[in-house]
């Protein structure tokens, strides 16, 4: 399967929505795998200096040749990532993508995945799109939308650093 807007779409995601518009109580509840897209038009300029926060006393900002080195030409999907439902339940798509965006805006985070994308300029027109998936699906569907997007382009979307695996 090819890692694009119009597969996501044709593989039930839904929302598309800009960072900046983003209703987070619009987002499901339930755990599932959430993609960042570029918008039409998107033109690529990376900051000296990320707008996420620190995690453990670590500045996330790379080198702009650093940046460069992870960015896919011809690649509308910037980041594929999951949320599942927590060890209490009560995590999920909504919960992990307002961390997500909290971090954007320099929260410290529980983790750092994702983090070029706020190393991005205009980072808050990025799209988001999500779809819900059972909490035991999710692994494996991570690791295949990142070996589809590695398929097609030879390497694992810009925001995306360490291949999903199948656990167990």
């Amino acid at each position: 399967m090819q890692v694009n807007r119009q597969a996501l779409r044709e593989d039930g995601f839904a929302g598309f929505r800009p960072f900046a518009e983003l209703e987070i109580n619009r987002i499901p509840q339930a755990p599932g795998i959430f993609a960042v897209l570029q918008p039409d038009g998107f033109q690529v300029q990376f900051l000296a200096k990320s707008t996420a926060g620190v995690f453990k006393k670590k500045d996330p900002s790379l080198t702009q040749t650093a940046l460069a080195a992870e960015w896919v030409d011809g690649a509308d999907v910037l980041y594929v990532g999951k949320a599942g439902p927590g060890s209490k339940g009560n995590r999920g798509l909504r919960r992990q993508v307002q961390e997500f965006l909290d971090f954007g805006n320099g929260k410290p985070p529980g983790h750092w995945d994702g983090r070029l994308i706020w190393q991005l300029a205009n980072a808050k027109s990025l799209l988001i799109a999500w779809k819900e998936l059972p909490a035991g699906g999710l692994n494996q569907a991570e690791a295949k939308y990142h070996a589809d997007f590695r398929s097609e382009f030879g390497r694992l979307p810009f925001a995306n650093l360490v291949q999903a695996r199948v656990k167990g």
